[in-house]
């Protein structure tokens, strides 16, 4: 196995359309080479823990509303060209994002992490939900087979938080600006939500390698 680290963040709309992206090339590769693991990676570290109001963050990002909405007219049609359907209207709150890290981090444990990242995915960007909130979490944990009260009793304390802050930044200390960041087998880096084409050629690629050949 080939080991793939992704760095993400479940506020990230091109990480869902990464993510979505390179899912449907490893439906089409079965035998892919990948061991994934995902790590955290905060779009805003500094929002508040209560997160924020989104339409104002993101006119306060983009510099006005009209811009904002340039801006994920863009993300729109590259969520649609994913197959994708993403509901901007009921997404209403801007969240800290690190309690979902924690979760991320704890499903790892539980070898259950992407599913657990799925799962925010779709809270967030399909349904609308406040992924920064400890029930929200707590409930995708328990859907996702994980045991809810253990993870409600987790996010009231500080388990893992200053470990994760510490992986974040380590992340960017290596060169990490922007997620999404894949680093295969720790040294090719792929970054940005790219097509299915370029994972399916990535895996060929490497099953050459692999096998001594060079891929036609």
């Amino acid at each position: 196995m080939i080991k793939l680290d992704i760095f993400s963040d479940p506020v990230c709309p091109w990480c869902y359309i990464g993510k979505t992206n390179l899912d449907r090339a490893l439906e089409a590769a079965p035998d892919h080479p990948f061991d994934i693991e995902w790590h955290p990676f905060q779009l805003n570290p500094g929002m508040p823990p209560e997160g924020m109001d989104r339409a104002a963050y993101l006119e306060a990002k983009f510099g006005g509303q009209m811009e904002a909405v340039k801006v994920y007219a863009t993300v729109d049609k590259a969520a649609r060209d994913a197959g994708l359907e993403i509901d901007f209207a009921r997404i209403t709150r801007m969240p800290n994002s690190l309690n979902a890290h924690r979760l991320i981090h704890w499903a790892g444990l539980e070898g259950r992490q992407t599913a657990i990242v799925s799962a925010l995915f779709r809270a967030y960007w399909r349904d609308g939900r406040d992924i920064g909130d400890a029930t929200t979490l707590a409930d995708i944990a328990q859907a996702s087979g994980m045991d809810r009260a253990l993870t409600l009793r987790l996010l009231a304390s500080d388990a893992d938080a200053d470990d994760l802050r510490a992986r974040d930044l380590h992340a960017r200390q290596r060169g990490v600006t922007g997620v999404p960041c894949f680093i295969i087998a720790n040294q090719y880096v792929v970054t940005g939500a790219q097509p299915p084409q370029v994972w399916a050629n990535v895996i060929a690629e490497l099953r050459a390698a692999q096998n001594g050949n060079t891929p036609s």
